[in-house]
C-alpha cells in the first residue's frame, strides 16, 4: 500500500512539473498554441519588399511552400518573427505564386531564408547623374543555422543584429 501512494505522489509531481513546463516554455510544440497575431508579413510585390528594406530594419525572408511538409518551419518562422518584432522583418514568400522572385535568388531547396540588410544609398558611376533614381546597396547574407527560435538568436547575435533593449 505504500508502494502505491508513492507511485501516485510521484506521477502528481511529474504532472505538474509538466503543467509548469507548458506554461513557461514559449517553443513547446506538443499542445496546441495559443493564437498570437502573426508578425511575419506576406509578400505582396518586389515593391513592397523595397519599401520594407528602406525602412533600415534587417529583413529576413522566408522563402517556402506552402503544404503540410513546411509547418514546422511556418511555425518556428512566427515565432521569431513574434520574438524579434519591431527590430528585424520577418517575410514570407511563397515561391509558386512568385516564381520570379524566388527563381532571381538561385536556390532551389525550398525552405530556405535569407537576411537582407544595410540599405544605404550606393555610390553613382560617374557620367551617371539621375536625380530621380536612388540607387541602394543592401547585403544578403543567407541563414545557414538551425531552423529554430534559437538559431535565429545565435545568427542575429553573430551578425550584430542585437534586439535594443
Amino acid at each position: 500500500m505504500g508502494d502505491s501512494s508513492s507511485v501516485m505522489m510521484a506521477d502528481e509531481k511529474a504532472g505538474s512539473l509538466l503543467d509548469n513546463l507548458r506554461d513557461f516554455s514559449r517553443y513547446y510544440t506538443g499542445h496546441p498554441r495559443k493564437p498570437q497575431i502573426s508578425r511575419v508579413i506576406e509578400f505582396k510585390s518586389e515593391r513592397q519588399f523595397v519599401e520594407l528594406l528602406h525602412e533600415g530594419h534587417p529583413v529576413v525572408v522566408a522563402f517556402t511552400l506552402r503544404c503540410q511538409w513546411t509547418q514546422r518551419f511556418d511555425r518556428v518562422v512566427e515565432d521569431a518573427a513574434a520574438e524579434w518584432y519591431p527590430h528585424i522583418k520577418f517575410v514570407r514568400v511563397e515561391c509558386p505564386k512568385y516564381p520570379g522572385f524566388c527563381i532571381a535568388r538561385q536556390r532551389k531547396d525550398y525552405p530556405f531564408v535569407e537576411v537582407f540588410h544595410s540599405p544605404k544609398p550606393a555610390e553613382t558611376q560617374e557620367g551617371v547623374k539621375d536625380g530621380s533614381v536612388t540607387r541602394y546597396s543592401v547585403n544578403v547574407v543567407p541563414y545557414n543555422y538551425d531552423l529554430s527560435p534559437y538559431g535565429f538568436r545565435e545568427f542575429f547575435k553573430r551578425q550584430g543584429f542585437a534586439k535594443p533593449e
